[in-house]
């Protein structure tokens, strides 16, 4: 398979040279006005850069996120994973993911005490919506004349140190091992990477598990219950989620993106692996009522591009649909740990644009 037709590449200027954040970018979306929006590894803030011209953006702006919706705290990690925009409101996801702790090369007896060590970050389980109005996210705000409705600020109901989503997967006949045996996400356990949302329908990627070489995309819908707090919605028969299998070669699930009814799939290695990551289309994704498996001879699910591959950097974490060049819809792709050739400066970073290749 060919690597994807790189159409442009978009200039991301920051107003902080910060390394946790413009070597860590993990999530982007774009909103109608053009404004993109990131989000960041190791960071409880959403960043907001502004179309400049030229394909450059700035007008850098930060959002706290502990403004706008209730966090299981105001220290721990969310480890933003996923930012979709629909209908007025940006959302958002972290990983949901334990995580252990690093060997660090310096003592040897200290290293293998560190790789005993599992954390667990409470706001890693958060999923929320954040009302956008003119370039700025709100708490609330009445939406105008012929609109139904307010757009209010929310997120997932917490529930013992997580949310009702980790709790529904407890019992879960193949997640549900994972969770209990409380596996880090670099280790094959439960870690979201990917976000699409269409209205209160909304598609959840996991990087991990991968089962058997099977990836798996969870999907569930979500209502309101008490103010600022969102539940999941019962898809029938007591059902709170459906699970999609996808064969991604053996891959994990990096990002999600919604188009036409069909989900773009960025697909790359699980754990802490490095190998090239690739592009792929999942047809027809909005109308399922029951679980799905999709090989990919059903027709349904097909690889579009390989990304460029470089060991070590340029790990492919973001992507939104954006106009570039004539097209329309052209994939922009942000990076985690990017090369230092995308780094022209200590307060900006290159994403590529690549060329969608047609439906069919």
């Amino acid at each position: 398979m060919p690597n994807g037709f790189l159409l442009s590449r978009a200039l991301l200027n920051f107003q902080t040279d910060s390394e946790d954040l413009l070597a860590e970018l993990s999530a982007v979306t774009r909103t109608p006005d053009g404004n993109l929006w990131l989000g960041s590894d190791e960071f409880i803030t959403i960043e907001r850069l502004s179309p400049m011209g030229d394909g450059v953006y700035g007008n850098h702006k930060t959002f706290h996120l502990k403004d706008f919706i209730k966090l299981f705290d105001h220290e721990s990690e969310i480890d933003i994973e996923g930012l979709d925009y629909c209908n007025g409101y940006l959302w958002v996801v972290g990983s949901h993911s334990l995580k252990r702790s690093q060997a660090k090369g310096k003592k040897q007896h200290k290293d293998i005490e560190r790789l005993t060590e599992i954390e667990s970050d409470p706001n890693r389980s958060l999923l929320a919506r954040l009302p956008v109005l003119s370039g700025e996210i709100v708490p609330t705000y009445a939406r105008s004349k012929g609109e139904n409705g307010t757009l209010t600020a929310a997120s997932l109901k917490q529930v013992n140190g997580h949310n009702v989503l980790l709790e529904a997967l407890a019992e879960d006949e193949h997640l549900g091992l994972f969770l209990k045996m409380q596996l880090p996400s670099k280790d094959n356990g439960f870690d979201v990477e990917g976000l699409a949302v269409n209205g209160n329908q909304i598609f959840l990627g996991l990087r991990g598990p991968v089962l058997r070489g099977w990836a798996i995309i969870l999907e569930i819908e979500v209502e309101d219950g008490e103010p600022g707090e969102l539940v999941l919605k019962d898809l029938g028969n007591g059902c709170l989620y459906r699970k999609h299998f996808l064969d991604l070669n053996g891959q994990g699930i990096r990002e999600l993106c919604l188009h036409d009814g069909d989900l773009l799939v960025l697909a790359g290695p699980t754990m802490e692996l490095e190998g090239a990551m690739q592009m792929f289309r999942l047809e027809d994704v909005l109308e399922h009522t029951n679980d799905t498996l999709w090989s990919q001879d059903s027709g349904q699910l097909k690889v579009l591009f390989d990304l460029p591959f470089t060991i070590g950097s340029d790990h492919a974490e973001g992507l939104v649909l954006v106009p570039c060049m004539g097209y329309d819809n052209s994939l922009m792709v942000v990076y985690d740990s990017p090369d230092d050739s995308r780094r022209p400066d200590p307060k900006a970073v290159f994403a590529d644009i690549f060329r969608l290749p047609p439906k069919g």
